[in-house]
Order: structure tokens, then C-alpha cells, then sequence
């Protein structure tokens, strides 16, 4: 459970450099910490069972969904007017968010560095729209750099739930705050294709269980950094791969935020 102490760490740096008075920064502050009392208890639920599986993955989704409304609460927690379109593309960022770190989280190093470079994306594009959140940003990056110290190859310690979907709910936060959802999904281009391949392997399977009598893999294994794993590549070459990739991701995430403002 290492994102019980880099996941604050990065909150504080961010709130001693923009000030104790930036409404933005408690919003995406508050968010973050409620994901991260979702994976505490996820964490807490898979020590207590002793086994992998803590809470199961629809109570997770049913309190992704409610923390959504921190957003549209009047100060200081409230950020933003929401439509109901909006409405339903916040929800779907932090449930696709918190999810997608959750599931990359499977190699030493990949959610950390990933992670990183997509809060180094998303802080470069929300820059001209709201300072404090661009802080934050950068300050959650550093965090997570500090955490791979000791998390990559051969890891030492890991981040747990509660650093993973605080991770995701932060990034998602930043997006929701200040209508960055393009770059967001951008810069979060490996999360993306971690969480659509489990998609895709459970949808695969299901149909041709259904139409054949037998189900099949579409993947070797789910998420996708299994896959390539069983497909014979070694853990760090994946790992460099998806930095490499994320890198950028990251650099068009934070142009097109630019250009947009």
C-alpha cells in the first residue's frame, strides 16, 4: 500500500506551492483522497480475506460513480456548472480512470512511470486555464517519480488500490475541473488500452461462448501487458515501451491543451 504515503505527499507539495486558498486544488484534493479511500478499503478487504480480491468490482463502480458529484457541489467544492452530458462524461472519466491505473498496475514501474507522464500531459494542458491545478499536476508527477525509486524493477514496494485509483481519480479530476477531457484521454493512452483490452478479452470470450459453446481468449491473457509477457517479452522491455509511448502521449496531450485554451 506505498500510495498511502507518495499520494499525500503529493497533495501537500501542491498545497504549499499554490496556497491554502485555491478552491480548485481542495476540489481535485478531495477527489483524489475519496479514490484513495476506496482502494484503502480494497486493500484492507484483500489483507483481511487474504486473498487478491477486496471489494468486488460493482461497489467500486457504484462509489466511483457517487464521488463523481464532489464536482458539481457548491463551494468549495463546487468547480463547475454540469449539464447532464457532462454529467455522464465526468462519470465515465473516473470510473474509466480508476479502473485503467487499477488494471495497468500488474508490472513494476508501469502505473508509476505512466502515471507520471500523463499528470506531466494534463499539467501542461490545463496551464492557461487554471494554474493551481497545473501545480497539481506537475506536484502528483513528482510524487509518483519518487514512488518508482522504489517501485521499479525489482520493485520494493507497491502502490495498492489506494495508489491506483487515487491516481486515476486525480487525473479524471483534472479533466472534469477544467473540461480537459481530450488531453486527458490522451495522455492516459495506456490506461486506455489496458482497460479496453479486459474489455475486449470479456466480451470475446462471452460470445463465443454463446455462439460456439466454448469460450475463447482474443487475448492471451488480460490486461495487455500480460499478454505481451506470455507473448515472450521481458517485463522491463515492456515497461521502457509503454514509458516511451506515454512520453508521447504526453507531448501531444499537452499541445492540444494549449491550443485549445
Amino acid at each position: 500500500m506505498g500510495g498511502l504515503f507518495f499520494i499525500p505527499i503529493g497533495i501537500v507539495v501542491a498545497r504549499c506551492i499554490s496556497g491554502s486558498s485555491s478552491v480548485e486544488l481542495s476540489g481535485v484534493a478531495a477527489i483524489t483522497m475519496a479514490f484513495a479511500g476506496i482502494g484503502l478499503l480494497d486493500d484492507v478487504f484483500s489483507i483481511v480475506r487474504n486473498h487478491n480480491y477486496g471489494l468486488p468490482a460493482w461497489i467500486k463502480v457504484i462509489l466511483e460513480v457517487k464521488l463523481k458529484m464532489l464536482v458539481p457541489l457548491p463551494a468549495p467544492l463546487g468547480l463547475v456548472s454540469l449539464g447532464r452530458f457532462y454529467v455522464y462524461l465526468t462519470t465515465f472519466c473516473f470510473v474509466s480512470m480508476g479502473n485503467g491505473v487499477n488494471v495497468t498496475d500488474g508490472l513494476d514501474g508501469l502505473a508509476g512511470g505512466t502515471a507520471a507522464l500523463a499528470f506531466i500531459g494534463m499539467s501542461i494542458a490545463v496551464l492557461p486555464i487554471c494554474s493551481d491545478i497545473s501545480i497539481f499536476g506537475a506536484s502528483m508527477a513528482g510524487a509518483c517519480v519518487g514512488f518508482l525509486l522504489h517501485n521499479r524493477y525489482k520493485a520494493s514496494i507497491f502502490m495498492g488500490d489506494i495508489g491506483s485509483l487515487a491516481l486515476g481519480g486525480a487525473l479524471a479530476a483534472m479533466a472534469a475541473i477544467t473540461g480537459m477531457f481530450f488531453p486527458l484521454f490522451i495522455s492516459s493512452g495506456i490506461f486506455v488500452l489496458e482497460a479496453l483490452s479486459v474489455i475486449v478479452q470479456v466480451l470475446y470470450f462471452k460470445a463465443t461462448k454463446y455462439f460456439h459453446g466454448k469460450g475463447r481468449r482474443f487475448f492471451k491473457m488480460a490486461p495487455f501487458h500480460h499478454h505481451l509477457e506470455l507473448c515472450g517479452l521481458k517485463e522491463p522491455y515492456i515497461v521502457a515501451v509503454a514509458y516511451a509511448v506515454s512520453l508521447i502521449l504526453s507531448l501531444i496531450s499537452g499541445y492540444s491543451g494549449l491550443k485549445s485554451a
